[in-house]
């Protein structure tokens, strides 16, 4: 049965927000002539994580709201961070989540000719200088939040010996550090940022790109800013942490306006931040560099190439960001409203199969030793269309652990001695015994069952019993690796308050365990998700897993089972 997650579109209902009142009024006043072309601008130096997917999902899904367009550039002025790498990922992540740039890739690196020229012309109309000054020494001048900034000795520089500067400097003759480029704007403004920032600096390093043909590259500021308006981008949607350097971004448009073909609008909106997890790129690179996770894609991480290896799926993703909503204040999201659109998505599209994941044998006595028959499950309860499947029967079946009891509790109705349940699609069964080891470990039950009241038959309605388990004939049963994922961290703030993050890891995070599955789930196609009866939302692993040699990982639990990790209710 193909897995229908990935094709199944978003249903959640487009809710308002401060960003479409933006354009819509736009549109109303003809400010843009109805247009609206957005950019999702990555730096190649790392992979995309969950946060990131929310501004995939904005930028793009505004785009598509409006029929517009969006525009993958990617911002690679930083050649000692970037790679190809990167690059290759992060497209793969845009496109899995669903979206398509058309024609709209393109990268910073494409108008560092462009770049220059206009920064050429800021020296030339005063509005830039070279200053030779160390980094120390220009971090020292830039004031504090309570402080004005003091002028550097070179900011009066004449504008001839700034762009002879400069020029040597593209011709490499100078050394890293030796010079920078600096707006001219106002040591004493209130705005840290606008204190004369530096807009070139000086890196003698290859890029991947453009190659050697470049030794001074382009700051973000400066850039993106250019970028976006070279691009005719209407609105430049960013987060929060940018709503400081839009004096900036307006400014070096608007000393290029006769230069450039339009100045966008930046419009920032609250940044993700999800509980039980860590999205700090360099605490990432920390848990992946001290083999703390396996890998970038590593199922408990919250980068793409996690969740998507964990078993989220495109639209899951999708609908979580339009749920959450966009806003202008911070504010934590609980990782359970992720795993809820999971559940959602899953329950709809995931077709239902069995697995015993801590196997306890349970003997039928009274069936015969050599019989063997079909019992027949729903491939979905909801979905009759879907059909069912053949499940074989025999004497000997797994049950899990779980659902035996030697000495029941008040409330259990599963197995226990004396007591009566149905096997799931097949019989009534009794427990009349039980085997033990040398050590008192339970090895198997014996149980009979009644041949009268095998599923789907008249006898199967003439008695109830109000426990219902699952089974597998041990027969027919075959083998499978099993990964039990669970959050990362105990702590639902672990990087808050100054606290060592790495101290909350959560050691129960991954178990791997040896399981027992139905006959048809070997043969599970790489990320194919499943719901395994009782037992949750699995998929099977998109890198490890292959038909005859399984491996699933539980994407998320049927129900919140968070409680008996942290041992609280949630």
């Amino acid at each position: 049965m193909k897995d229908k997650s990935a094709e199944n579109k978003s249903t959640e209902p487009v809710v308002s927000n401060f960003i479409r009142s933006i354009i819509n009024e736009d549109n109303r006043t003809g400010k843009w002539q109805g247009r609206v072309e957005t950019r999702f601008p990555p730096e190649p130096n790392g992979y995309l994580h969950i946060g990131h997917a929310k501004s995939i999902c904005l930028n793009f899904g505004i785009a598509q709201e409006y029929q517009g367009v969006c525009h993958l550039r990617f911002d690679d002025t930083n050649p000692e961070k970037e790679a190809q790498e990167y690059v290759d990922a992060i497209c793969d992540n845009v496109k899995w989540l669903g979206f398509d740039w058309g024609t709209h890739l393109h990268y910073s690196s494409d108008y560092f000719d462009q770049l220059y020229a206009f920064a050429e012309y800021l020296i030339s109309q005063g509005k830039a200088y070279i200053d030779s000054q160390s980094a120390d020494a220009i971090r020292e001048q830039r004031g504090t939040l309570k402080s004005p900034g003091q002028n550097s000795p070179y900011r009066d520089r004449p504008v001839d010996e700034s762009l002879d500067l400069f020029r040597r400097m593209k011709a490499g003759e100078f050394h890293d550090g030796a010079h920078v480029l600096r707006a001219r704007i106002d040591m004493a403004s209130p705005n840290i940022n606008m204190r004369d920032p530096v807009i070139y600096r000086i890196r003698h390093v290859h890029h991947q790109r453009t190659g050697d043909q470049w030794c001074i590259y382009p700051m973000y500021d400066y850039t993106h800013c250019i970028s976006d308006a070279l691009e005719k981008i209407t609105h430049s949607l960013c987060t929060l942490e940018f709503e400081d350097h839009r004096p900036l971004y307006d400014w070096v448009l608007d000393q290029l306006q006769d230069k450039v073909p339009c100045h966008p609008q930046q419009i920032e909106f609250a940044r993700l931040n999800l509980t039980y997890t860590v999205m700090s790129k360099r605490k990432l690179i920390e848990l992946v560099e001290s083999k703390l996770v396996d890998g970038w894609d590593d199922p408990r991480l919250s980068t793409l190439a996690g969740v998507r290896r964990r078993g989220y799926t495109p639209r899951s993703i999708r609908l979580f960001a339009e749920r959450i909503g966009v806003s202008k204040a911070d504010s934590w999201i609980d990782m359970g409203i992720l795993e809820d659109c999971l559940r959602e998505d899953l329950n709809e599209a995931a077709p239902r199969r069995i697995a015993v994941l801590k196997p306890l044998k349970l003997i039928i006595d009274n069936y015969p030793e050599d019989q063997e028959e079909d019992c027949f499950a729903p491939n979905h309860p909801q979905q009759p269309d879907w059909g069912k499947r053949s499940v074989p029967f025999s004497k000997t079946l797994y049950i899990e652990q779980e659902d035996f009891m030697e000495e029941p509790v008040k409330g259990f109705f599963r197995l226990a001695p004396g007591a009566e349940v149905r096997l799931r699609y097949a019989y009534l069964v009794k427990c009349v015994g039980i085997d033990k080891n040398s050590q008192g470990e339970i090895e198997a039950l014996h149980c009979t069952y009644d041949p009268d009241t095998k599923s789907g038959t008249a006898g199967a309605s003439s008695r109830k019993v109000k426990g219902n388990i699952h089974w597998l004939s041990a027969r027919h049963a075959q083998s499978a690796e099993v990964r039990l994922y669970d959050r990362l961290f105990g702590d639902p703030y672990p990087d808050s308050g100054g606290k060592d993050y790495k101290q909350s890891l959560n050691p129960d995070s991954k178990t791997v365990i040896r399981a027992f599955v139905e006959p048809a789930l070997c043969e599970a196609e790489a990320e194919q998700h499943f719901q395994f009866e009782r037992n949750g939302y699995f998929v099977a692993d998109r890198i490890d897993s292959s038909p005859g040699k399984p491996v699933f990982n539980r994407a998320v639990t049927l129900r919140d089972s968070w409680g008996k990790i942290t041992g609280k209710a949630k």
